[in-house]
């Protein structure tokens, strides 16, 4: 594939991913960091299929620690993400109460 079509695919992907993480307020990021590491998947998707499209080595290698650090974020998040869940369990391993009750 052509190295000029891959420098597009990457260069959309960085814009896209930008304005989402960017339109996305301080207060609401820990709440909805599940959601957005639904839509780091997407990052993983486009580092495989440009890596699937490589010829060269050189890109291939590149296409390889895309995927390994698009990979390592989404793990990260749900790192993240599980640990801040934590944080509403009492020590005894039950859920906190709700604010209905």
């Amino acid at each position: 594939m052509n190295p000029i079509i891959l420098l597009v695919i990457f260069v959309a992907a960085t814009l896209v991913g930008y304005k989402l993480i960017n339109n996305v307020p301080s207060l609401l990021h820990t709440p909805l960091m599940s959601g957005m590491n639904a839509l780091s998947g997407v990052t993983v998707l486009g580092a495989l299929t440009a890596t699937a499209a490589s010829v060269a080595t050189g890109n291939k290698i590149l296409g390889v620690l895309a995927i390994f650090l698009a990979m390592l974020n989404v793990a990260g998040g749900f790192g993240v993400t599980h640990r801040m869940l934590r944080m509403f369990h009492h020590k005894d391993g039950s859920k906190a109460p709700s604010a209905k009750q």
